[in-house]
């Protein structure tokens, strides 16, 4: 039951990205940045590429970019192209329905969970990449290392 981490990798992507708008940037110098796989990276770009978030031209010269400004990408724009599934999911199979708390229980937590995760949601959907962006600069003690 591990959480995934694609949401996380794909900010980094994106921010990358942002930081290097002057050039588009390979999967494999992605990478590098992200210490993972090109093929993980390949993989994200796909589900980010499918919503409308980069745009990868193929070939010697190839690479990605943002397919939009940095201010007009949220944080939940980038959620819901890299995950599928609820952040807090109920049990994977149906409690036993002859014992009360079993009968309750999904019921319950289904209300919590559900309202949980309208509050994360609106806080991404309130912050944009070039935040993240200008929050990561200011953070740099020196700037953000350019990939060669």
């Amino acid at each position: 039951m591990s959480a995934s981490s694609r949401f996380a990798v794909a900010v980094h992507i994106l921010a990358l990205l942002e930081t290097n708008a002057n050039q588009a940037l390979s999967s494999s110098s992605i990478a590098a940045s992200v210490n993972t796989n090109p093929v993980v990276i390949r993989r994200i770009l796909g589900r980010l590429n499918k919503a409308g978030l980069v745009h990868t031209e193929y070939g010697a010269d190839g690479g990605t970019r943002l397919a939009r400004a940095a201010h007009e990408i949220t944080l939940n724009d980038i959620y819901h192209a890299t995950e599928n599934c609820r952040i807090l999911p109920l049990h994977a199979s149906s409690p036993n329905q002859d014992c009360r708390c079993g009968r309750t229980i999904q019921p319950v937590l289904s209300s919590i969970f559900s309202s949980a995760e309208a509050a994360m949601q609106q806080v991404l959907a309130n912050k944009s990449l070039a935040e993240v962006v200008r929050e990561m600069q200011a953070q740099a003690k020196p700037p953000v290392v350019q990939p060669s």
